[in-house]
């Protein structure tokens, strides 16, 4: 892909976009050529790989085997800096902002930066703000960091706002894998509304129901991570149901 063609996509997108996150210790050739079917039939816009923690060494065989099979952007999820491949076409650089772990918020990037200037990846900027999902998750534990509080939405768009003074192109509110409930519809509008990049909603989304209430209250990827580690064939939900509107922040009470 071109330069910043990802960025300039999200940037341009006026549909609902859905993203798969795929952990590559999860993931055989079974499932692989699962995503590749839904990918290749407009179901999935963007896929994602990566996680907080990767403990074989498939992360680059997954990259390579997606790249060699599906028609859109495969984008890098890194946990560390080793989570680097040059056959993806984008990696957004994530800085944890809503924690204090100067590791996460500039520690790794720096040990990433020479081998990432080096390379063709398009580089994301990031805002990454772990949001509390209802239950510790893996995230919250590597990261150390306390997640910002469910109910306190004002904290989400302060972050935000801040994050993109200092640069941020993308904000990603996450409550992790497995979490019992995504950001609320609240959080969602008061980032969306306070940004002008765009916003990332992922954890807590196992139906087309979930997704929709993210959709509608601003976000423009909802990300599907440890529910299709579950059931793949969640996707054919949205199959069925893949009439994709026009993103449109509604009015939240």
């Amino acid at each position: 892909m071109s330069s910043k063609t990802v960025l300039k996509l999200l940037n341009n997108s006026k549909k609902r976009t859905l993203a798969v996150l795929i952990d590559p210790d999860k993931a055989d050739n079974v499932f692989l050529n699962q995503i590749s079917t839904f990918s290749n039939e407009g179901i999935i816009d963007l896929i994602f790989v990566g996680g907080s923690l990767i403990t074989s060494p498939a992360f680059s065989y997954v990259i390579h085997t997606l790249k060699s099979t599906v028609n859109v952007p495969v984008i890098i999820f890194p946990g560390s800096n080793l989570h680097i491949d040059d056959k993806a076409d984008a990696l957004l650089l994530l800085s944890l902002v809503s924690g204090r772990n100067p590791d996460l918020l500039i520690g790794q990037h720096v040990i990433a930066a020479p081998r990432l200037k080096r390379s063709s990846l398009e580089i994301i900027p990031t805002a990454y703000m772990l949001v509390d999902g209802g239950k510790p998750t893996t995230v919250s534990y590597i990261s150390g960091t306390l997640p910002i509080p469910h109910d306190k939405p004002e904290i989400a768009e302060a972050t935000a706002i801040a994050s993109e003074l200092l640069g941020m192109k993308v904000f990603y509110l996450d409550t992790g894998s497995g979490a019992l409930h995504h950001a609320s519809a609240k959080m969602i509008h008061k980032v969306k509304n306070a940004v002008q990049g765009p916003v990332i909603v992922g954890g807590g989304i196992n139906t087309f129901e979930k997704a929709e209430a993210c959709w509608h209250a601003g976000a423009d990827v909802v990300v599907i991570g440890s529910a299709i580690e579950q059931n793949v064939d969640i996707l054919e939900e949205f199959r069925l149901r893949n009439q994709k509107p026009e993103v449109g922040s509604q009015k939240i009470l």
